[in-house]
């Protein structure tokens, strides 16, 4: 199961630094996880300073 990232994202790119294979991106006014890449390990969810990336 994939992470999602809400629209409480404020496009800081922390979780983009954090994640281990790559499979956060910037998209249209905030960051988005690319759920075939995703390895659900939560490690961006541990570093968003506001709480938007949620356990799909």
């Amino acid at each position: 199961m994939a992470h999602l990232i809400t629209d409480e994202c404020i496009s800081c790119g922390a979780c983009a630094a954090e994640c281990p294979v790559d499979a956060i991106h910037e998209g249209d006014g905030k960051y988005e996880v690319d759920a075939n890449k995703c390895i659900d390990c939560g490690a961006c969810e541990a570093v968003c300073p506001t709480g938007a990336i949620k356990a799909e």
